[in-house]
C-alpha cells in the first residue's frame, strides 16, 4: 500500500480543524486529526513543509515503522506540534489498514472489550439555577456522567462556563473553545474565592440530583499543590468521579502532596504528549486516569502504549474529547477505548451541525454510551465541498489575569 498522495485540509465549521488525508496507489484513503487549538497553522506547516514530502512513496502498511521514522528521524522530538502531526499520520494509516482489511480499527486492535464507552458531558452555569438547567439538559441528551463547572461570585468570565464565552448575545458557547478574533480574550481569576465557593456548589448538586450520578470537575491547572489538596479534601463528601488537572501538570511531584490529603481520584495529562511525560506519575501511582487525546499524543499507536503502561498500575483511560478534537480524532479515541481493557470514561462534547456536515461519521450515541460503529477503518469521511465552505479563521484561547493584573494559568 504505497502512499501516492498526501493532503492537509483546513476547515472551520464553527471552529478550526486540521485534517491529513493520505491516499494509496490502490485508491484507499485515510484521515488523521492534527488540530492544535489556537496554534493550528503551526501544525499545518509542519505537515505540509516537512512531513508530507517524505510520506509519498512510503509503504502505508508499515504503521509502527512510519511512526518511529517520524519521531526518531527528525531528531527534535516530542512537543504538541510534532506529536499532533505524527498522530495525524498514524490515524490515517490505521484508517487505511482498516479499509484494506474490511474491518473497523478496533477489531485490528484486538476487538471490543466492552459494548460501548461511558461518556461524560459538560454542564455549566454562572448561577446555581443556570447550572441545574444545564445538568438537566445533559441528562435529557442521554448523558449518565456530568462534568460540573460553575461561575464564581465576583468573577466575570472563567473557564468552562458555556454562556460566558460567546460572541453572540444569547448564544451558548458549546462548540468553539477558542474565540475568533485578532487577540486573545482576557478572563479573571481568584483562587481563594473559587475554593470558598465550589464545595457548596457540589453540595447543592448532590442534594438536587442524588448520590448515584457520576460528577467530575476540572481545576484547569489553576491551583498550587496545597490549594489542590485543600480542594480535594473539601470535595470528598460529594464523591467525585475525578478531580481533573488540579495543579499544573508539569510539576509532577506536586501530586504526591495532593495524594496525601485526599482520596478523590485524580485525572491529568491533556497537555502531555508522550509516555515520557507520564513515566513518573504512572510509576508512582500519583494519578487514576490518563487524560491525553489521541490527537496530541502521537496517535493510536503511541497512546495505546501509554495506556498499556498505565494498566500495570490499575490506572484507566479518560481520553480528552472536547470539540477541539475533530470528529476524526474522536473516532480514533472511540476505537482505542473500545479495544483496551483499562478504559475508564470518555469525554464527549458534541460537535456542531456544521461539523457533522463536513465529517460524515458512523458512531452511535445511545443510553450514555458511545460506539464507533462497524464501518471499515475509523468510520469517518470528509466532504471536501462542504469543508470548502468554511475557511480558516484566526482564533485564540483566552488568558487569565488575577485582580492585581498578574498573568495566571488559564
Amino acid at each position: 500500500m504505497i502512499i501516492d498522495r498526501a493532503e492537509v485540509i483546513v476547515t472551520s465549521p464553527d471552529r478550526n480543524f486540521v485534517t491529513l488525508k493520505l491516499t494509496t496507489e490502490e485508491g484507499l484513503s485515510g484521515l488523521g486529526d492534527a488540530t492544535l487549538n489556537g496554534r493550528e497553522l503551526a501544525v499545518v506547516s509542519y505537515l505540509r513543509d516537512h512531513v508530507v514530502p517524505i510520506l509519498v512513496g512510503r509503504d502505508g502498511s508499515c504503521i509502527e515503522d512510519t511512526w518511529q521514522f517520524l519521531y526518531r528521524g527528525a531528531y527534535w522530538r516530542r512537543g504538541p506540534i510534532t506529536m499532533a502531526a505524527i498522530a495525524a499520520v498514524d490515524m490515517a494509516l490505521w484508517d487505511i489498514k482498516g479499509k484494506a482489511a474490511g474491518m473497523p480499527v478496533y477489531q485490528l486492535l484486538g476487538g471490543a472489550s466492552r459494548r460501548g464507552l461511558l461518556a461524560y458531558g459538560h454542564a455549566s452555569g454562572k448561577s446555581q439555577e443556570e447550572l441545574f438547567d444545564s445538568i438537566r439538559a445533559h441528562l435529557e441528551k442521554g448523558y449518565h456522567a456530568i462534568r460540573v463547572q460553575t461561575g464564581v461570585p465576583g468573577l466575570k468570565a472563567i473557564y468552562g462556563i458555556a454562556s460566558n464565552a460567546t460572541n453572540v448575545v444569547g448564544q451558548r458557547y458549546d462548540h468553539e473553545p477558542a474565540q475568533r478574533g485578532a487577540y486573545p480574550r482576557e478572563e479573571d481569576w481568584d483562587t481563594r474565592a473559587y475554593l470558598r465557593h465550589l464545595p457548596g456548589v457540589f453540595e447543592a448538586v448532590r442534594n438536587e440530583f442524588g448520590p448515584e450520578l457520576p460528577l467530575l470537575h476540572d481545576g484547569h491547572h489553576r491551583m498550587t499543590p496545597i490549594q489542590a489538596a485543600k480542594l480535594g479534601k473539601a470535595l470528598e463528601p460529594y464523591d467525585l468521579f475525578w478531580l481533573e488537572d488540579c495543579t499544573p501538570a508539569e510539576n509532577q511531584e506536586a501530586l504526591r502532596l495532593v495524594r496525601q490529603h485526599t482520596t478523590i481520584p485524580l485525572a491529568i495529562g491533556e497537555i502531555f504528549n508522550t509516555v515520557w511525560d507520564y513515566q513518573q506519575i504512572i510509576r508512582e501511582q500519583l494519578i487514576d486516569y490518563v487524560r491525553s487525546a489521541v490527537t496530541h499524543t502521537g496517535g493510536i499507536s503511541h497512546l495505546k502504549k501509554v495506556l498499556e503502561f498505565a494498566a500495570q498500575y490499575q490506572i484507566k483511560s479518560g481520553m480528552h474529547g472536547p470539540t477541539d478534537i475533530s470528529p476524526v480524532g474522536m473516532a480514533a479515541a472511540m476505537h482505542l477505548g473500545l479495544a483496551i481493557h483499562n478504559f475508564g470514561i470518555q469525554e464527549y462534547m458534541q460537535h456542531s451541525e456544521n461539523a457533522h456536515r463536513v465529517f460524515q461519521q458512523s458512531f452511535t450515541w445511545r443510553d450514555g454510551m458511545l460506539h464507533p460503529g462497524d464501518k471499515p477503518g475509523l468510520g469517518v469521511e470528509l466532504d471536501r465541498d462542504e469543508a470548502g465552505k468554511y475557511p480558516y479563521q484566526r482564533a485564540y484561547l483566552p488568558y487569565n489575569r488575577l485582580a492585581d493584573g498578574t498573568i495566571h494559568d488559564w
